[in-house]
């Protein structure tokens, strides 16, 4: 025999069919809440998630098209139909198979400007231009990342100098001892100038190189100043990796600098582009006294070296053509994970340095309020610290660099903004007849 028992509150009142009802339908609206919030945030994280990740081959291949065809880094200066003839034979992400395809094409140009150099030299500087563009995108964005672009890098420098045999006034290639080794750099003077000549050591970034300074740099030979370009450490034919006393090399190159006659000493400036702002940030601190200026493009102080920044904004950065995180890897020594890159950059802050808000020489800062790349905040921390007053050149529409497509292109912050701050920084005199 079985028994039941019932439990009543005595204390709760009976509830009516209408409260009953009430209830039945606050249950149901919680239910459908709480549905609705659980699926956002599924949505949310999928969506972040696809943030995060790399472009497939096919999405790296049509966005790299449409930079060609609008002239946007870093295929400036390359033909969107030579970039799609390199595509057809490119099927997979593996990188010798890029470096391949893109010296397939170069080679080509490469062979047509050797056999026209003697009877028609303009065609020839085209094809070695055309050639070097495609072979230095084969090695991009880094040279170290395999063999064949190891290759591809060797093929652009020398592309890139047959067409400087072109250049008047010329340019010379440096070669400056440094701690067993060598930094290599490219040097060209105004000619025609009258008196000692005012000269801007320019560092490139994370994926351009020396070669792209040297050819941006030719502009600035008119406005009487010559420019020395170098790779940053842990770039290109830089004999050092990135580390917090890498701006040592740099240092050097003052070093040189003030050792040639026809070089005034008193008049020497530095040109940075984001890494290159980072160690142009660096030496506007540590050689205050022999910098009469420093103009940077975006350079990381603080923010863009912490972890939450890497992971969220850095790792699958869509403003960055593709694999930004391995090619930072590669200016660092043994660096292989991404914990190692979130260790190595703490070191590299120049708040936990204690260098932000040290004494600086005059400062010309560029940047872009939208960059993803280098968080704007890094560029006030700078503004707001040191001892002099800088001047700032912020491009509220624009990302990295503060470049913004069909406004201000790279080209035109160079021309309009970098160039006139040198050269008055310098007080350099125009010299006309310069190509």
């Amino acid at each position: 025999m079985s028994t039941s028992r019932h439990f009543v509150c005595w204390a709760c009142p009976r509830a009516t069919p209408a409260v009953a009802l009430k209830r039945r339908r606050a249950r149901l609206s919680a239910r459908i809440l709480f549905i609705f919030a659980s699926t956002f945030l599924i949505l949310l994280a999928a969506a972040f998630s696809q943030e995060r990740r790399e472009r497939t081959l096919d999405e790296i291949k049509t966005e790299a098209i449409h930079r060609a065809e609008i002239g946007a880094y870093p295929l400036i200066g390359l033909n969107a139909n030579d970039v799609r003839e390199a595509f057809q034979s490119i099927h997979t992400r593996d990188k010798d198979e890029w470096a391949a395809g893109f010296m397939g094409v170069a080679d080509r140009y490469m062979a047509e400007g050797t056999g026209l150099q003697s009877t028609d030299p303009k065609k020839a500087d085209i094809d070695f231009i055309r050639a070097w563009h495609l072979y230095s995108f084969g090695r991009w964005p880094s040279e170290g990342a395999s063999p064949k672009k190891r290759i591809s890098y060797a093929k652009a420098i020398e592309a890139f100098l047959a067409h400087a045999k072109m250049m008047d006034p010329p340019l010379e290639v440096v070669h400056i001892p440094f701690e067993g080794k060598e930094i290599v750099g490219y040097m060209r003077l105004p000619k025609g100038a009258s008196g000692r000549v005012p000269i801007v050591l320019a560092v490139n970034g994370l994926d351009s190189r020396k070669e792209d300074l040297a050819e941006s740099f030719g502009a600035i030979l008119p406005l009487g100043a010559g420019f020395i370009a170098v790779d940053g450490p842990g770039t290109g034919q830089s004999p050092i990796k990135a580390s917090p006393s890498a701006d040592r090399m740099l240092s050097r190159v003052l070093d040189y600098l003030e050792t040639r006659p026809e070089l005034d000493k008193s008049r020497i400036a530095m040109h940075g582009v984001s890494w290159g702002a980072y160690w142009g940030t660096r030496m506007a601190i540590s050689e205050k006294a022999r910098l009469k200026g420093v103009s940077v493009q975006s350079p990381p102080t603080d923010l863009f070296f912490q972890k939450d920044f890497v992971l969220n904004s850095l790792l699958g950065n869509r403003e960055y053509l593709f694999d930004q995180i391995p090619a930072i890897m590669a200016i660092f020594d043994n660096v292989t994970t991404l914990d190692q890159v979130v260790d190595e950059f703490a070191k590299m802050s120049l708040v936990n340095e204690h260098l932000l808000g040290q004494p600086t020489t005059s400062m010309l800062v560029i940047a872009g309020t939208r960059d993803t790349q280098v968080p704007i905040s890094d560029i006030y921390k700078l503004l707001d610290s040191g001892d002099v007053p800088k001047e700032a050149w912020i491009n509220p529409q624009g990302g990295h660099l503060g470049r913004q497509p069909g406004v201000w292109p790279d080209p035109r912050i160079f021309r309009e903004v970098i160039l006139p701050w040198l050269a008055k920084t310098l007080d350099a005199k125009p010299v006309p007849d310069q190509r």
